[in-house]
């Protein structure tokens, strides 16, 4: 399995409704990122902060200028979906992630366990 290149495929596939967020991370960031919170709306994110409308895509991804790659701007503050992501090989597998190589898809067992170990400080281990 690779490092993450910045490819953007997770961040454009659920950045457009297909992410959610805990009441406690929406509390947080009324708090604290009133930045954040504006783009949250009926519990819901990445909305329009004028209509409360669902965006198109993610508002703080950014493609790096010259290159096929991306940022977070709200990195350190993001929802724990995007945190937690890839939490399956047979997810990134379906969404075309960049860090699969061909031995992980020969061995979905064995990729799962290094994408466990790869991931084990930004989520919680998953239950056997």
């Amino acid at each position: 399995m690779k490092d993450c290149n910045q490819c953007g495929k997770c961040c454009t596939i659920y950045g457009n409704g297909g992410l959610s967020a805990s009441a406690s991370e929406i509390e947080r960031w009324e708090s604290h990122r009133p930045d954040i919170f504006e783009h949250v709306s009926n519990g819901q994110i990445w909305a329009s902060p004028i209509t409360g409308k669902p965006l198109g895509q993610c508002p703080w991804l950014r493609k790096l200028p010259n290159q096929n790659k991306y940022t977070c701007e709200i990195y350190y503050d993001r929802p724990d979906d995007c945190r937690y992501y890839p939490v399956k090989i047979d997810e990134m597998i379906r969404d075309g992630c960049e860090m699969l190589e061909a031995k992980d898809l020969l061995n979905h067992k064995q990729a799962q366990k290094a994408l466990d170990v790869l991931m084990a400080d930004s989520r919680p281990p998953l239950d056997e």
